[in-house]
């Protein structure tokens, strides 16, 4: 846990007579004095050495000796009496938390609890949100997570915005400033590298799944549709006459319960077309594994039709398929990712793109937007084909 060592004592043991200098963990000085008006102020930043500190304290002795000290100047320094701990203080900005004028999604709030009680709370919980220093948070930042570089960017990013948040409450931030920055800190490389599927092994793989997981899996690449928004379609999602799928809803599971609500993002709300030769596929699914009533789910629990089908049951016949397809690698998530790709093969432009996807920026549909292992290739010999069609050659151009 991050904190402070007892106020060290002056020459001969006898307690300082103007402000109090702190020894840290970290082996940094840090100094603080109580101000005229009856507040506690502390520096801005630690000290290398303790003379370094007793100089900024001899500083503002001598301002308030000389009447020339400006609490006005200082009081992003000041430490209000009674300031929450950062558990505290975490609490309070989950409850209240909202993003574009939204709470939080449960998914998300279950993932920041989580954050909160494995890797956040066992080092600054119990301290004082306006005592956590760069210092602490530099060697919180080096020692959590070992190995989980993933774990370890959400950590720091979550860490980071809750502080921030602190740092500019209004009209007076409860900390002068947020004492997490460590540049790059949030960003972490995918540890999965995604590879797209090719048109040969999708065919292997959904015809290697059971039939009544065939059409989820043709929507889930052709469509380029999540899982939460395939466990959630319904028989009246389904538009024939348009050949379109109606993407309303989606469902996700949050600690063993699940919840129904609005897609991922406000652009997942959207009307996607299914690909001509899908439409038999659609037709023989509705006619076979589906109830008459609109509501009745296209992809239920096999063992109750009014149950959504969990991700584990899915995982049952998902992994020996795509064994048989030579791709042990492929996650289902993977599939959404192959359509985009496939998408992106036509031609799709990058707002075509995100409206198929569902997302709201250009920065999430380019990363679907990845080559095929052939599709270099094709360039190739489109560019050789443009050299060809005016009559040059490889000497000519070089």
């Amino acid at each position: 846990m991050a904190r402070t060592t007892r106020s060290k004592a002056g020459n001969n043991g006898k307690r300082r007579s103007f402000g109090r200098i702190e020894l840290r963990a970290s082996g940094r000085y840090r100094a603080a004095f109580t101000g005229p008006d009856g507040h506690l102020y502390r520096a801005p930043s630690t000290f290398d050495s303790k003379d370094d500190a007793t100089a900024w304290l001899a500083a503002r002795r001598a301002e308030i000796q000389l009447k020339i000290w400006a609490p006005d100047i200082v009081e992003r320094s000041i430490v209000k009496k009674g300031a929450p701990t950062f558990q505290e203080y975490a609490q309070r900005w989950l409850s209240t938390r909202k993003t574009k004028g939204q709470p939080l999604r449960p998914t998300t709030r279950d993932h920041y609890e989580y954050v909160l009680e494995s890797t956040l709370y066992p080092m600054f919980g119990k301290t004082p949100i306006d005592e956590i220093t760069v210092e602490d948070v530099n060697e919180w930042y080096e020692k959590v997570a070992p190995g989980r570089e993933s774990q370890r960017a959400h950590a720091y990013s979550l860490l980071r915005t809750i502080l921030g948040t602190a740092a500019s409450t209004r009209p007076k931030p409860l900390i002068p400033f947020n004492p997490a920055h460590i540049r790059g800190a949030g960003n972490v490389k995918p540890a999965h590298k995604v590879r797209p599927a090719s048109l040969q092994e999708l065919e292997v793989l959904v015809q290697n799944l059971p039939d009544r997981y065939r059409l989820m899996a043709h929507f889930a690449a052709w469509c380029a549709m999540r899982f939460g928004e395939l466990a959630e379609l319904r028989r009246g999602d389904i538009d024939l006459k348009h050949k379109q799928i109606l993407i309303r809803r989606g469902v996700v599971r949050v600690r063993g319960e699940m919840i129904v609500g609005p897609p991922k993002t406000d652009a997942g709300v959207r009307d996607v077309a299914i690909p001509p030769h899908l439409i038999p596929a659609v037709e023989r699914h509705l006619n076979s594994h589906v109830g008459p009533a609109l509501d009745a789910l296209l992809f239920p629990s096999s063992a109750d039709s009014e149950r959504h089908m969990q991700p584990s049951t899915l995982y049952k016949v998902f992994y020996p398929a795509r064994e048989v397809a030579g791709r042990k690698d492929l996650r289902w998530h993977d599939l959404r990712h192959t359509g985009a790709v496939l998408a992106a093969q036509t031609g799709a432009t990058l707002a075509e793109l995100m409206g198929r996807l569902g997302h709201t920026t250009p920065g999430a549909a380019m990363r679907y937007q990845h080559a095929a292992a052939d599709r270099d290739a094709e360039i190739a010999r489109r560019l050789s084909a443009m050299v060809g069609a005016v009559g040059g050659n490889a000497e000519d151009v070089s």
